[in-house]
């Protein structure tokens, strides 16, 4: 399910989607069972207020974003809050995915597994290494 099949109409939401979600389903069981109440949400891009917090002029600069606060900063005391969400932006992953020729599902991959390091608090390599267990071209 690379997306790269031909050329025709972008890929829609539902083909990211699907994507993030087949990677979440290859994390090992250590992480999978973490995330069960973290939100993902797909949108066209990231909003204006978001950007702005982030210091990021151009919403094509944000493929994801991870909202939430680590597990390792989770208190039995937290309540009341938003649940943890991952946000996927598909116009800067499309644009991400022309601009240098990966392919979409590795793409996705990359971005759902770094904002799920994030939910983890794991470092780049960290994440890196998640990234490698995680075999997104199995069916």
């Amino acid at each position: 399910m690379s997306g790269q099949d031909g050329i025709g109409e972008p890929p829609g939401a539902e083909v990211i989607e699907a994507i993030a979600r087949a990677t979440i389903a290859r994390l090992p069981a250590a992480f999978a069972a973490h995330l069960h109440d973290v939100v993902l949400i797909l949108e066209e891009y990231a909003d204006g207020e978001t950007l702005a917090a982030l210091g990021i002029e151009h919403p094509l600069d944000l493929t994801g974003l991870y909202h939430g606060r680590p597990l390792g900063e989770k208190s039995s005391m937290d309540s009341g809050g938003l649940p943890d969400r991952i946000h996927l932006y598909r116009r800067a992953i499309l644009d991400e995915w022309i601009d240098t020729g990966v392919r979409l599902d590795d793409l996705v991959a990359h971005v759902t597994i770094h904002e799920i390091g994030h939910h983890f608090g794991l470092s780049d390599d960290d994440m890196h290494a998640l990234e490698d267990a995680v075999d997104v071209s199995a069916p």
